[in-house]
C-alpha cells in the first residue's frame, strides 16, 4: 500500500496564550528555525520571547480561528482528504492512505509514520508543503522524517519531495486562483507576491530558497501575462535583529501608494494553505498598512488550500514520486472527474 504524509509546520491547539506558548516553544526551539546555540537562545526564548509573544500571538489567532480549529489545520486536513480521493480514483480504494502531519504540533511526523505502518504502507511518499526549499522548513521535515524512522527494522520504500517551486501543476493552480479572484472581484493593476522571509545568512550559506521564490514569481507572472511594473516580489514575517531577505513586505506595502499603486492584489505563493501569516499578517495587517499609506483598494488572494487544482497538483507530485508512478493519469490542468477550475 502507498502511504502519503503531507507535512506542514503546525499550529496551537487553541487560540489561548498557554497553548500558543507551547507551540512556539516547540517551533522556536528547533535549531533549523533559529540557528543559535541553545545555551544562549533558550533563556531568551523562555524568559522574554514566549511571555511576550504568546499572549500577542493568541490575540492574533483569535481573529482568524475557525470552528474546526486553526485555518492551517483545517485546510491541511481538507487537502489530505482531497488528495486521498484523487489517488483512490487512480490506485483503487484500500491501496493508498493520505495523512496530514505537523513538525511542531500533533499529529506529528512520527505519529504519521506509525499510523501508516499500522495500516500496511510499505511505500511512503512524504510531501513537505513548502514549494520553495529551505533548510529552515524542508530541512526540518527531513530531520523529523529521519528521526521518526530511527530504530525501525522493516523500513518502507521512501521518497521525500524536496521542492516543487516550478512544478507546472502548482504554477497552474496559482495562476488559476489569481484569475478566479480577478473574475470575482475585478482585476487589480498590480500583484504583490509575498513569500515568507529567512535570514540572508541562510542564503549566503547555500540555501536555495531565494532563487526558488524568484523562479516561482517569474513563472507565475509569465502565466498571468504580467509585465514589468505590474508585479512585485517581497518577503514577510521578519523575526529578530539580523538582516533578512528583502524587500520586506510591510515596507513595500507602505511604499507602493507613493509610487502610484493605489489598487493592489496580494498573493502568498509559498503558503500551501492559509494560516496566521497569511490571514492575520497579510490579509488584515497588510490592508491596514497599505490603506494608511494612501492605498484605496486592497485584495488578498487566498492560498490554494484544498482547492481541486491544488489537490490535483499534489496528487501528481505524489504519483511521480511513487515507485510505480501513474502520474500521467492526473493532468496538470486539474481535469479530473468532478474537478472545478475554482481555486
Amino acid at each position: 500500500m502507498l502511504g502519503v504524509l503531507i507535512i506542514n509546520t503546525g499550529t496551537p491547539d487553541a487560540p489561548r496564550a498557554p497553548e500558543v506558548r507551547r507551540f512556539l516553544a516547540r517551533f522556536l526551539s528547533d535549531q533549523r528555525v533559529v540557528e543559535l546555540p541553545r545555551l544562549l537562545w533558550q533563556p531568551l526564548l523562555r524568559g522574554v520571547i514566549l511571555p511576550v509573544r504568546g499572549p500577542r500571538s493568541a490575540r492574533n489567532y483569535r481573529k482568524i480561528w475557525m470552528a474546526g480549529g486553526s485555518p492551517l489545520a483545517v485546510y491541511s486536513r481538507d487537502l489530505a482528504a482531497a488528495v486521498q480521493a484523487l489517488l483512490e480514483a487512480t490506485l483503487g480504494e484500500g491501496n493508498v492512505r493520505v495523512l496530514d502531519a505537523y513538525l511542531y504540533s500533533d499529529p506529528d511526523v512520527a505519529a504519521g509514520f506509525e499510523l501508516l505502518r499500522e495500516q500496511g504502507a510499505d511505500e511512503v511518499v512524504v510531501l513537505p508543503l513548502y514549494p520553495q526549499c529551505s533548510g529552515t522548513t524542508t530541512g526540518a521535515a527531513y530531520d523529523q522524517v529521519g528521526a521518526a524512522l530511527r530504530g525501525w527494522r522493516d523500513l518502507p520504500t521512501l521518497r521525500v519531495i524536496g521542492n516543487y517551486h516550478d512544478d507546472a501543476g502548482y504554477i497552474g493552480a496559482l495562476a488559476a486562483s489569481v484569475r478566479g479572484h480577478w473574475e470575482r472581484h475585478g482585476r487589480s493593476p498590480h500583484l504583490l507576491m509575498s513569500f515568507h522571509g529567512i535570514p540572508v545568512r541562510c542564503v549566503t550559506n547555500g540555501d536555495p530558497y531565494e532563487a526558488h521564490c524568484q523562479r516561482t514569481a517569474r513563472l507565475l507572472a509569465d502565466a498571468l501575462g504580467l509585465v514589468a511594473g505590474e508585479w512585485t516580489i517581497s518577503f514577510q514575517s521578519r523575526f529578530g535583529s539580523e538582516k533578512w531577505l528583502g524587500p520586506a513586505t510591510d515596507q513595500v506595502l507602505a511604499e507602493l501608494p507613493g509610487r502610484g499603486v493605489r489598487e493592489l492584489a496580494v498573493l502568498c505563493p509559498g503558503f500551501g494553505v492559509d494560516c496566521l501569516e497569511t490571514l492575520e499578517e497579510i490579509a488584515i495587517g497588510g490592508a491596514e498598512i497599505f490603506e494608511h499609506a494612501g492605498g484605496t483598494r486592497y485584495e488578498y488572494v487566498p492560498a490554494l488550500n484544498a482547492g481541486p487544482l491544488h489537490a490535483a497538483a499534489v496528487a501528481r507530485l505524489v504519483l511521480a514520486g511513487a515507485s510505480d508512478s501513474q502520474a500521467a493519469t492526473l493532468q496538470p490542468d486539474g481535469n479530473q472527474p468532478g474537478a472545478s477550475q475554482a481555486g
